[in-house]
């Protein structure tokens, strides 16, 4: 059953007169999505709103929205201001954002929902079961009264588009995400252009770092899990222009038997950041977790110190754990 936008989420709109919208740091296409569209939304109801983000915007499909962010709110910037956070539950997960925006009174929306949002001293509409957070925001926006303008749209489709790997992730239940891609796509979205921003104008060097990292992908765990690495080598080569982690995660999931798959990258010599993600019913938040990261069931992720020797045998006794439970394995 799908859950209803708050109402105190939406006085917590009504009455504000300025707000700044964050996300977590490192964004994708939901969170960069949803704080487009909902600060488009908010300067409607003749409010002002800032997007803010950490960055960096590593991903090709949301590179031009780069411009629109404020990367360092100022006092002038907090006086007065209401904090939205999307896409992620806690300040923690903006990044270098956080202390600027401590003490802000604040509301959430996310569909990473935990238990620790329940007791959060803020209006919160968090729904695990829904396919994005644009999905949430577009609820939100129909909740006070209005319908999305054409742009705003197009921010909402990229979102769902993202978190659903364009519905390759949508199973029976799933009804809702297409009727909400059915009403965005009546708002003026274009599924065609959203398709070639997120998986055309690839970079030569992209499908290179490509080839260097399935050649060190290893089969573990009877196939069921896949894990690969990017060294810090890789990095000072190709940078953070050269990541295609969505190609990547495509072709490995497309592996027979692969139920996981893990990804360690070596952004500097000391600190390495983590991927995972799962086909069904291995949940890699949980493992996320044990590291001190987040996200979903089928996605999730972390940074940690120490590199890519150090953690490999970590996650590979953390999967251990995940695949010997007999309560997670299908049938």
């Amino acid at each position: 059953m799908a859950k209803t936008a708050p109402g105190e989420l939406l006085d917590f709109i009504r009455k504000g007169s300025k707000f700044l919208v964050a996300g977590h740091k490192e964004p994708d296409g939901d969170c960069v999505g949803s704080q487009l569209a909902l600060v488009s939304v908010l300067r409607r109801m003749g409010k002002e709103a800032i997007p803010c983000s950490a960055g960096p915007f590593k991903r090709s499909e949301i590179k031009t929205y780069e411009r629109f962010f404020s990367f360092s709110p100022d006092e002038k910037d907090r006086n007065g201001a209401r904090l939205i956070i999307v896409d992620c539950p806690f300040l923690e997960r903006t990044g270098s954002l956080a202390p600027s925006l401590e003490d802000l009174p604040y509301a959430v929306i996310d569909h990473h929902e935990t238990g620790e949002l329940a007791d959060a001293p803020a209006p919160v509409y968090a729904d695990s079961l829904a396919p994005s957070t644009t999905f949430l925001v577009l609820n939100v926006i129909k909740a006070l009264g209005l319908e999305p303008l054409k742009e705003e749209a197009e921010f909402l489709f990229l979102g769902l588009c993202t978190d659903t790997g364009f519905f390759r992730f949508v199973d029976a239940e799933g009804g809702r995400t297409f009727e909400a891609a059915a009403a965005l796509t009546r708002a003026g979205a274009n599924p065609k252009a959203v398709y070639a921003a997120m998986y055309g104008g690839k970079s030569f060097a992209s499908r290179r770092l490509l080839g260097h990292i399935l050649t060190r992908a290893e089969s573990l765990f009877d196939g069921r899990l896949i894990l690969s690495t990017e060294e810090y080598e890789d990095f000072c080569r190709f940078g953070l222009e050269g990541r295609d982690s969505d190609s990547l995660y495509q072709l490995l999931q497309s592996i027979a038997g692969v139920e996981a798959i893990v990804l360690i990258r070596q952004e500097t010599p000391e600190k390495c950041t983590v991927g995972l993600r799962s086909r069904d019913w291995a949940d890699v938040s949980a493992v996320a977790e044990l590291f001190g990261g987040g996200g979903h069931k089928n996605a999730s992720g972390f940074s940690a110190s120490g590199t890519i020797a150090e953690l490999k045998p970590k996650l590979i006794n953390a999967f251990g754990g995940i695949f010997a439970n007999s309560n997670l394995a299908p049938g």
